[in-house]
């Protein structure tokens, strides 16, 4: 897209028909985003979707036109939502603020939107066949810079030597453990359901142990 393009796009949504679009873009997202939870992605309606909404299909088709697109358009703002935290990760941040950072983003994530880590969950369980688009050779690009920074500070003597790799799964599955099995914790802990104290306890907890557990010190909240 050209800075022209771009220019025009950015002044069709400062405008009442972009503000419009755009608000009823998210309203479909966001119905989706329940429908799919609850029902998966062969379980779900689009039919069901629109009226959740409040639109006809046929408008609901205006803005996704099928199932298929408005699946993957929710898979990928889950994917886009949790990788933006990540995004700007360098060999120049301090390991244990950059870190800590990363494990409370993810974790207000699974806070915010336990929904949408469990679709992206059920998706990967199910085999993964509609992220095989977005898990590409791009991605895998990322996922190796991601890598590197790591292996560049256990290079640099600024965390203990561990496997990068391993490394990043630990994050990813450990803070979205709370959105994709509460209620396994529920009924361990004794709890009706996670609240926001919860969450920041087991923050808080996992902020220490993955951190000392790579020879770093955990930082203050505020840092």
């Amino acid at each position: 897209m050209t800075v022209e393009e771009l220019a025009h796009s950015a002044d069709l949504n400062t405008k009442p028909a972009g503000r419009i679009r755009q608000k009823n873009q998210q309203a479909i997202l966001n119905a989706a985003e329940e429908e799919f939870a609850k029902h998966g992605f062969k379980g779900t309606s689009m039919n069901t979707i629109a009226q959740n909404v409040g639109l006809p299909k046929a408008n609901l088709h205006y803005y996704f036109s099928n199932k298929l697109g408005l699946y993957q358009a929710v898979l990928g703002n889950i994917l886009e939502l949790w990788d933006s935290t990540f995004n700007t990760l360098s060999v120049d941040d301090d390991p244990a603020q950059a870190v800590a950072r990363y494990i409370r983003a993810k974790m207000d994530f699974s806070r915010r939107h336990p929904k949408a880590s469990r679709i992206y969950a059920m998706e990967v369980i199910s085999g993964g066949e509609h992220l095989s688009q977005m898990l590409d050779q791009d991605y895998q690009t990322w996922f190796r810079g991601r890598a590197a920074v790591f292996a560049a500070w256990s290079a640099a003597g600024k965390m203990d030597p561990v496997d990068p790799v391993h490394l990043i799964f630990l994050l990813w599955g450990s803070t979205q453990h709370y959105a994709d099995f509460a209620s396994q914790i529920c009924r361990v802990t004794g709890g009706s359901r996670l609240v926001k104290a919860d969450y920041d306890e087991a923050t808080d907890n996992l902020v220490s142990i993955i951190l000392k557990g790579c020879g770093l010190t955990p930082p203050g909240k505020d840092t």
